[in-house]
């Protein structure tokens, strides 16, 4: 289907408060309704009127799913990519324990990162080995290049993984305005905060793809 979808839609008015409810019978409505209510995390809808006075919506939906970010059946068929190439039986060992952050990738990424640079925990019980790039749309040296990567705390990985979070090239965090502030507070994680510890050389342009295509923005 294509990306923008036009369809006929009601304003109810009669709710009392900040609330205007919107309806459609159209096809494309019903099944942008399908798709998206099970996983949808926030929706973005802006209200229009033209010089003639003529009203129109523009909906925008950002879907996140609950629980894993990628469906087991994603990672099957790439681990099964990886056995199914070209590549040797040790590298493809390496690439397959790369995807879950673990073997050679995570040993060098803890020699260069060996604490997380947010919070400062060291405890590499505790730390996970996060790709910038995600793991799934990278090469195969991209997959196991450390300079790929940060060790971060699970909150600030989950943050970091979906979005939320990401960071300047002066080593300064960028926050969605998907979450609210409050939240972000209750997480000790501000905007524009300088985190000196981030391991910056050699992963500017793995971060600058993550502020372009991996951080959520309105």
């Amino acid at each position: 289907m294509p990306n923008k979808i036009d369809f006929k839609v009601t304003e109810q008015t009669q709710i009392a408060g900040p609330r205007v409810y919107v309806n459609s019978d159209d096809v494309a409505y019903k099944l942008i309704r399908e798709l998206s209510l099970p996983n949808i995390s926030f929706i973005s809808v802006i209200k229009l009127r033209d010089q003639n006075g003529r009203l129109a919506y523009y909906f925008r939906l950002f879907a996140d799913y609950f629980g894993e970010i990628e469906h087991p059946y994603v990672i099957e068929k790439e681990e099964e990519e990886i056995i199914s190439s070209d590549v040797s039986a040790g590298e493809k060992k390496q690439l397959i324990r790369a995807r879950v952050g673990q073997g050679v990738y995570r040993t060098k990424l803890l020699a260069e990162c060996p604490f997380c640079p947010v919070t400062l925990v060291s405890d590499d019980r505790l730390l996970i080995a996060s790709h910038i790039k995600p793991w799934s749309i990278s090469n195969n040296f991209e997959k196991t290049d450390p300079k790929n990567g940060f060790m971060f705390t699970p909150t600030i990985d989950r943050l970091f993984d979906r979005g939320f979070l990401s960071f300047t090239e002066d080593k300064k965090t960028i926050l969605s305005p998907f979450l609210s502030l409050v939240t972000y507070s209750k997480l000790g994680v501000s905007n524009n905060k300088l985190i000196p510890h981030l391991p910056i050389e050699g992963r500017q342009d793995y971060l600058k793809y993550h502020r372009e295509n991996i951080l959520k923005k309105i």
